[in-house]
């Protein structure tokens, strides 16, 4: 079933396509936007936001909410027939503008991950969710595919699908429910900290 792929917002899509259109611009990006002679074309646009609280609290309060912020758009940037780049969009105090461009395992891991959820047999509307305290990003499949796409929190049945790479211990490209994730994530940062040795003894001095 196809993806609900949320429309970015217009000024968001102008500032990639002026970077694109700039050749200052693109030679300042990746060397493989550098080495492209052909059209460049910016698709999939997905929102991304940031997870920021993961239910973290001091022991014996009650445990807070998960809280998710819009940081940006991405766009995934095609030359032919493949994706060799992607290029975010920040939310500025003069609205939205171009960030940069950038290549490496996630532009690849995006694009799997997207085809692999046009398989699962529902209509999703993907975003992208970062935890950056435990260095992830994963393809959040919203399940309320009309939803405004710059809030809203990830529900109990939604899908999180780690990138590649994931953390340790974490799978890459298998979907999970938030129900199930979100609780391996949140025990990941209240693990505590591992017992630090005390010094060795310091042996006396001698005798004068």
């Amino acid at each position: 079933m196809p993806l609900h792929v949320p429309p970015a917002p217009a000024p968001a899509l102008r500032s990639v396509l002026a970077a694109l259109g700039s050749p200052a611009a693109v030679a300042a990006g990746t060397p493989a936007l550098r080495a492209q002679q052909g059209p460049l074309t910016a698709e999939l646009p997905l929102p991304v936001h940031v997870l920021d609280r993961l239910g973290v609290s001091q022991p014996g309060t009650p445990a807070r909410p998960p809280r998710t912020r819009l940081v940006g758009w991405r766009f995934l940037i095609r030359a032919g027939e493949r994706h060799i780049a992607a290029a975010d969009v920040r939310l500025t105090a003069d609205g939205w503008a171009f960030s940069h461009f950038f290549e490496g395992p996630y532009v690849a891991a995006t694009e799997r991950a997207l085809r692999q959820a046009e398989s699962l047999g529902k209509g999703y509307q993907p975003r992208l969710l970062s935890v950056p305290e435990l260095y992830m990003l994963t393809l959040w499949l919203h399940g309320a595919v009309g939803a405004d796409a710059s809030s809203g929190l990830p529900a109990a049945s939604d899908l999180l699908v780690p990138l590649a790479p994931a953390p340790p211990g974490i799978a890459a490209y298998r979907p999970h429910p938030v129900s199930e994730l979100l609780p391996v994530m949140t025990h990941r940062l209240t693990q505590p900290a591992p017992p630090v040795r005390p010094p060795l003894a310091t042996p006396a001095a001698p005798a004068a």
